[in-house]
């Protein structure tokens, strides 16, 4: 029996090779390497600029932070995600407005987003969920429609003169939408670099954004310094130029920067990215014909003539007109197989925290009919054809038993 595990990390020569050249060079927290990995993602991303931070979480506060998002704001994100796209949200004081998934879909409704937005709503947080981007020209649409709604309560949002579209790629760095790059496509993006992603630097994240005619990218980027670095108006690597210790603290910030060590890791990821990504969709491609025949329904990660293609980052199937029960047996007949799998997301209303701040499932059909026979198999770039094989030939067998 194999043991196939959900999704290991990618890592090779090239990355440890780049850890002991930063281990050996006497800078490992944040400094010439993290500038240097931060240049990296912006060309590749063909943003206007990079900061990488400790966390995809870190990077979504840290942008609403610097937003002047506070307590009295509305956020909308969707029902269907991870925790930290609306704990971001509420770490900054403001109200977590969740929207519902279109019908059989892991995207929001975009036709019901127009109706959620207030004069309070100063953010939308949608999410690329799996690795496949949103229909941001649709968000956008919505956002321009209720343009006059929108009241500023900062410098920063007067420059936008509306909601600002802040994207939860936690999944899809290396997507594309009509031929943009993700990191492009919003606003504002946050990435995720954590163990587990199409791209790792072992913890970390990323924020990235689109060049803006009145924005000032360097006066933004130091903003995002001061609040990742304790408000300290100078960073480790410039307080080592000769005659340069003195420094001042411009505000008791936070303290979520990445280290050399980790952006080493990255760069060397970067490198090899193109062909990871092209191995998940060769294995993307394969699940799909091996289970055509079967009574599923399974994530569209590429569409027809390119108009969207994803990172690859989960494999989410739906056992059709099935429910939890089924879907949990399912799980353990994998795992006696030596199978790994998991589900992407129970819905925010059903985890205690929100439930506690007054959401219910019940306001949240598609969420939980999304949630309720949803499975998501091994995906990643070092699974081998024979192992892809077995996770598939496992699977056929534990909805046949």
């Amino acid at each position: 029996m194999m043991k196939i595990p959900f999704s290991p990390p990618d890592i090779g020569e090239d990355e440890i090779n780049e850890v002991i050249d930063t281990l050996k060079s006497g800078w490992i927290t944040t400094g010439p390497k993290t500038k240097r990995f931060e240049n990296q993602l912006t060309a590749y991303c063909m943003s206007e600029r990079t900061v990488c931070l400790d966390s995809c979480t870190s990077a979504l506060e840290m942008t609403l932070r610097i937003l002047g998002i506070k307590k009295g704001d509305e956020v909308i994100v969707p029902a269907y995600t991870y925790t930290a796209t609306a704990s971001a949200v509420c770490h900054v004081g403001a109200k977590p407005v969740m929207i519902d998934c279109a019908p059989n879909s892991v995207q929001i409704d975009y036709d019901r987003l127009p109706y959620l937005i207030t004069t309070h709503t100063k953010a939308i947080i949608p999410v690329d969920l799996g690795g496949v981007p949103c229909d941001y020209d649709r968000i956008f649409d919505a956002v321009i429609s209720k343009r006059a709604l929108f009241i500023p309560s900062s410098p920063l949002q007067e420059i936008f003169g509306r909601i600002v579209v802040l994207a939860d790629s936690a999944h899809g760095l290396g997507a594309r939408r009509n031929f943009i790059k993700t990191g492009a496509l919003a606003d504002f993006t946050a990435f995720s670099f954590h163990a587990v992603k199409n791209l790792t630097t072992g913890e970390g994240g990323a924020v990235t954004w689109k060049k803006h005619s009145d924005l000032d990218s360097d006066e933004l980027y130091h903003q995002f310094m001061l609040l990742s670095l304790h408000g300290q108006s100078k960073d480790a690597l410039e307080k080592t130029q000769l005659g340069s210790w003195e420094y001042d603290i411009v505000g008791p910030y936070f303290k979520c920067n990445m280290t050399d060590i980790a952006a080493a890791i990255g760069i060397a990821q970067l490198k090899r990215f193109p062909a990871m990504l092209k191995r998940r969709r060769k294995l993307i491609e394969f699940y799909n014909r091996e289970l055509s025949d079967q009574t599923v329904s399974v994530l569209q990660h590429y569409s027809d003539k390119e108009k969207f293609a994803s990172s690859g980052h989960l494999y989410l199937v739906k056992l059709m007109w099935q429910d939890e029960e089924y879907r949990n047996n399912i799980i353990k007949k994998l795992a006696s197989y030596g199978v790994a799998s998991n589900v992407h997301y129970k819905p925010l209303p059903m985890m205690t925290a929100y439930k506690r701040m007054g959401y219910n499932i019940k306001d949240f059909p598609n969420a939980y009919d999304m949630y309720k026979n949803e499975i998501t198999l091994p995906l990643y770039s070092k699974l081998t054809d024979e192992e892809a094989q077995y996770v598939v030939d496992s699977f056929k067998r534990a909805l046949k038993t």
